[in-house]
């Protein structure tokens, strides 16, 4: 991971522009391509940034100090450097990955051995299927013979959603694979994620957690 702090000044051009005026930033460079610019607020949200794959190229001659990264669609984020404060590299390697909880493990499991609650004809590849930046929860087939790669949550939000298009991004550059579309699965999916989730083509699944175990709904029902 590359960071720098510098004050600069940042453009996207793409589906719409966005301008964020000069003023000192963090600029994250990862591994996997992707640059995030960040203020010293919003938490870990950044300002602005452009999600792999994409190429950084940073400026020469009359350029110099001019960084501009590209993604696949021909977006553009463009930042122009006035003073560099700080650069520096660090390795960090190959991340474990997020430790699940007992409950999200319990139901990823659960989801494994019941998959074709997801539907008729969906069949297990594996569980904790390994990618160079993580192990998706469960990669498996439909009924059509696509590969599906599922994200369980015990509570479905943005993040999640971003985890999994990672995932996929990755996923889709393996023509073993590919084309492998996604689920999201969690027992409670907010709205802001379950948008995100569609306006990426991923589909929300809520999953009951007594039903994976089989345990009967105890409420009175009419048939």
């Amino acid at each position: 991971m590359r960071l720098v702090i510098a004050r600069c000044s940042v453009d996207y051009a793409g589906r719409l522009t966005a301008h964020l005026p000069s003023a000192p930033r963090l600029i994250l460079v990862k591994a996997d391509g992707s640059v995030s610019i960040h203020a010293d607020d919003r938490a870990y949200k950044p300002l602005n940034w452009m999600s792999p794959p994409c190429t950084l190229k940073e400026g020469t001659g009359e350029d110099a100090g001019v960084w501009t990264v590209v993604n696949k669609a021909g977006e553009k984020l463009i930042i122009t450097m006035e003073e560099i404060l700080h650069d520096s590299s660090h390795e960090l390697g190959v991340d474990p990955g997020l430790i699940k909880d007992g409950v999200e493990a319990h139901l990823q499991e659960l989801l494994a051995d019941r998959i074709e609650t997801l539907g008729e004809g969906y069949t297990l590849i594996r569980r904790e299927y390994m990618t160079a930046i993580g192990p998706v929860d469960i990669l498996c087939r439909d009924a059509s013979g696509q590969t599906v790669a599922i994200e369980i949550k015990r509570r479905g939000e943005i993040d999640g959603v971003e985890q999994l298009t990672r995932y996929l991004d990755l996923l889709n550059r393996d023509p073993h694979l590919a084309p492998v579309r996604g689920i999201f699965a969690a027992q409670e999916i907010k709205p802001q994620a379950r948008v995100l989730a569609t306006d990426r083509g991923i589909d929300c699944h809520i999953m009951d957690y007594d039903a994976l175990r089989g345990i009967e709904d105890d409420k009175l029902r009419l048939f």
